[in-house]
């Protein structure tokens, strides 16, 4: 017997169109924020270490997803609409200011800011779909909600390619204008899907009891969070690998002798309680799910790079070579720009200071490829002859001239915006879990993928090929990721179980960002592997997807109690 599907309500697509706009904003910054920080003073960037990029691409979306357990809850307490609004009014300041500092500490400071607004955001969006959806709509709604977020993803990174040729202050300019339009669906047109009598009557005590019933006990908290405190150390290369270590040996060992001593009654002083866990199946589920967002994570901030500095698409320009007009606009180039680089970076060569190898990875900011024995024969002779700068920027721009990355992984956007409901349609008739597995697996094959690119003649084909299947699998997973909550979240803690659900999340950052700053640093860059790279990251989805199986298999998430939850 098959059940009509109930209609979506308005509140449901005025949630979707300021997801587009947030999405616009973030994807249009964070697409291009390994170029951003890693490209050189004199070229607009902050000129950051791959260590440091790694810091920042770990350590603050781990805030912005581990944020939204409170926000979540908070907005089920408070009212979806109050917390848009606040979202807005710190996301819209904080994506200028990150154009305008220079610093570590003030871009630092800047993005934080972004990640507290965007926290505020998150759970409210999402605790909205799964609000305005019931079990004969939800499969369809999640999926069309991740359509949305890919329109954003997908418009973003254009958007933010183009007026970055004019300035990169123009992208951030552009990613607070884009925050600042939401004010306008927010405050006209939400209607808010919470019921007030409800809200108003549950005190913050409650609120953040209810946090703590799912998660555990706060013994629970200061272990979990001191674990990953040591690990993000490690990861920024403020402690060493033994120093962490032994740092883990003595942290979980004096954990066990204070649970050892600890007092058995629950209404003992926190600090006299034995470790506890909330919601052990759920809690389970969110660390498994941390290994597939720190693999997914990659094609933002691993795959721009690794395409600007190993990646041929000298194929994809040629295929451009038609149209002057496409071919300026995903291939441009500065020819005074490359003239002026060629004629310092010779000079420093020739005095002994860098390599060819260095001068290779000095001229892929100019998005040219030069070849190291090209170099090997030009350098000298520009050296000593600096007028022939001109000759060899003008013949280099032509032929190894590359494709912006920003705008080859605008097809991952692309693919998920042009497919995600039919795949949602296909999926929505199996169960959660096993899905997702099948799409992890997908994942990690793409990702894979993305190693055979390098070395290639047809590069640019093949990562275009690697960032497709990529996608097939986050179309088949991440929807059915937030599903899964949703299905058994209680009705009147939908925020607060999306805002648990970003956990997994905030783990993934935590751990992809010092991850992509070693591997890059280490093994693609150091080692010259930069295949092997990719192959490592995609071995961890596979033992991510690998713990999903084990987590069904064994039935530890039982759906009668789900469902129980569920009517509660």
């Amino acid at each position: 017997m098959t059940t009509e599907r109930t209609p979506l309500p308005k509140t449901f697509f005025v949630a979707n169109t300021m997801e587009i706009f947030e999405r616009l904003a973030w994807y249009g910054f964070f697409t291009l924020s390994s170029l951003y920080m890693t490209s050189p003073h004199n070229q607009g960037g902050l000129g950051f270490t791959e260590q440091e990029r790694g810091l920042l691409q770990g350590m603050i979306p781990f805030f912005l997803y581990l944020f939204p357990v409170l926000t979540g809850a908070l907005a089920d307490r408070y009212g979806y609409r109050k917390m848009f609004l606040i979202a807005y009014g710190i996301m819209c300041p904080s994506y200028y200011l990150l154009g305008q500092v220079t610093s570590f500490s003030g871009f630092f400071i800047a993005f934080m800011g972004v990640a507290i607004g965007a926290a505020c955001f998150k759970p409210v969006v999402t605790g909205t779909v799964a609000r305005t959806t019931d079990n004969t709509n939800r499969g369809l709604g999640f999926g069309i909600f991740y359509m949305m977020v890919n329109i954003g993803g997908f418009l973003g990174p254009f958007i933010a390619g183009y007026v970055r040729a004019i300035s990169w202050d123009w992208v951030f300019i552009m990613s607070a204008f884009w925050i600042g339009l939401n004010f306008i669906p927010a405050i006209f047109f939400y209607q808010e899907p919470t019921d007030p009598h409800k809200q108003q009557g549950k005190p913050l005590s409650q609120v953040l009891k209810d946090i703590q019933d799912v998660l555990g006990n706060a013994r629970f908290a200061v272990l979990f969070f001191g674990t990953l405190i040591i690990l993000m150390s490690y990861g920024a290369k403020w402690i060493s690998g033994q120093t962490c270590l032994i740092s883990y040996v003595v942290w979980f060992s004096g954990h066990g002798l204070w649970n050892y001593l600890a007092s058995h009654q629950r209404n003992a002083p926190w600090y006299q309680q034995k470790i506890t866990v909330g919601n052990k199946p759920f809690v389970t589920y969110l660390l498994i799910l941390s290994g597939f967002w720190m693999v997914y994570q990659q094609i933002f901030i691993t795959l721009p790079i690794y395409i600007r500095d190993f990646v041929d698409t000298q194929d994809l320009v040629v295929l451009l070579a038609s149209s002057p007009d496409l071919l300026a606009f995903f291939a441009p180039v500065d020819l005074s720009l490359i003239n002026s680089e060629l004629q310092r970076l010779a000079g420093e060569h020739l005095a002994g200071v860098i390599s060819a190898q260095q001068v290779y990875f000095e001229l892929v900011h100019t998005k040219v490829m030069v070849p190291v024995n090209v170099l090997n024969e030009a350098l000298p002779l520009i050296g000593q002859s600096p007028a022939l700068a001109q000759q060899y920027a003008e013949q280099w721009s032509s032929q190894y001239r590359q494709i912006n990355p920003e705008y080859l992984i605008g097809l991952n956007f692309l693919s998920i915006v042009l497919m995600q409901i039919v795949v949602s349609r296909i999926a929505e008739k199996f169960s959660p879990l096993p899905v997702l597995v099948a799409g992890t697996l997908i994942l990690a094959l793409g990702t894979a993928l993305g190693g055979l690119a390098h070395g290639m003649l047809m590069g640019g084909t093949m990562v275009l090929t690697s960032i497709l299947v990529f996608s097939i699998g986050e179309m088949v997973a991440s929807p059915k990721s937030q599903e899964y909550v949703a299905s058994f979240a209680p009705h009147d803690k939908k925020a607060m179980f999306m805002g648990y659900y970003f956990v997994s999340s905030a783990i993934g950052f935590l751990l992809a960002g010092p991850l992509s700053g070693y591997l890059y640093a280490e093994v693609a860059k150091e080692a010259n592997q930069p295949a092997l790279m990719w192959y490592i990251i995609g071995g961890l989805g596979v033992l991510a997807a690998l713990g999903l199986v084990l987590f069904h298999r064994f039935g530890v998430m039982e759906q009668p109690t789900l469902d129980t939850a569920q009517t509660a």
